[in-house]
């Protein structure tokens, strides 16, 4: 296990693996020149590793410990050829920043993930938000039509209503009367099939129907009468509405050649 620092000051321990063999021509090397093969190969793992760790960043520690590994055997090799020993494989085993570290690293990824998952449901949100606005706009365009639609359509009954009504010698305002009292007892059958509702139409006692339809050709004979009335006294004070004359023409002459 070597322990170093890496390029941003962080302290880091690294296991080194290394497989080595006695090279079979020089077994008499291997074991008279080298009193503790085992201690230098482990002081040259230590040198290589305080030399290249410091270059690299801790995250590139991580990313590039096969260059370590590497650059290790290559340096055992050289120096251990010569004492019958040849360098297999190197491998960086375990990387082990301090505990501190570690931590602060995995909140600083758990912070980007909360990030993304935050931007992702946000997105999601203003989706559904969109979708949900062009939704109800829809919605709101054909219940428009609908009611467009529906109010031509009593409108355009209203007008037949009212003529046949005026066919069977009863006036406008009559019909018009009729016509507004019939639906007040439309109305009050449509509440009498809900045994849940809870409206209460007023007035609804048996004579208020015959009084609607009095007070209202009362009314529309009132006003009547106040109009006529009005156009009499305008005729009086001389308040006529006058369309303007034209101007005319002069007449064309006929001119021979």
């Amino acid at each position: 296990m070597v322990e170093t620092k890496t390029k941003d000051d962080v302290f880091v321990k690294l296991k080194i693996s290394v497989q080595f063999q006695i090279i079979r021509t020089n077994v008499y090397d291997a074991f008279y020149k080298l009193q503790s093969p085992h201690d230098q190969i482990t002081s040259y793992v230590f040198d290589v590793v305080r030399a290249e760790v410091p270059k690299m960043k801790l995250d590139d520690v991580f990313e590039r410990k096969d260059n370590i590994a590497i650059a290790v055997k290559l340096e055992l090799n050289e120096a251990m050829v010569n004492y019958g020993y040849d360098i297999i494989k190197t491998l960086v085993t375990d990387i082990d920043p301090d505990i501190q570290v570690k931590e602060a690293m995995n909140r600083i990824n758990a912070a980007e993930r909360e990030k993304v998952a935050a931007e992702y449901e946000a997105e999601a949100s203003r989706i559904m938000i969109v979708a949900k606005a062009r939704a109800e706009a829809e919605s709101k365009r054909l219940q428009g039509q609908g009611i467009a639609y529906q109010r031509r359509e009593i409108a355009r009954g209203l007008e037949e209503s009212v003529d046949v009504l005026n066919n069977v010698g009863i006036n406008s305002q009559e019909a018009s009367a009729l016509i507004v009292v019939t639906q007040h007892y439309d109305t009050l059958q449509s509440l009498g099939e809900k045994t849940n509702s809870n409206l209460i139409l007023m007035p609804n006692s048996p004579q208020s129907g015959s009084n609607m339809l009095n007070d209202m050709i009362a009314s529309f004979v009132a006003s009547n009468q106040i109009g006529e009335q009005m156009k009499i006294d305008n005729e009086a004070k001389g308040i006529v509405n006058k369309k303007k004359d034209r101007p005319k023409r002069p007449p064309s002459e006929d001119f021979e050649y």
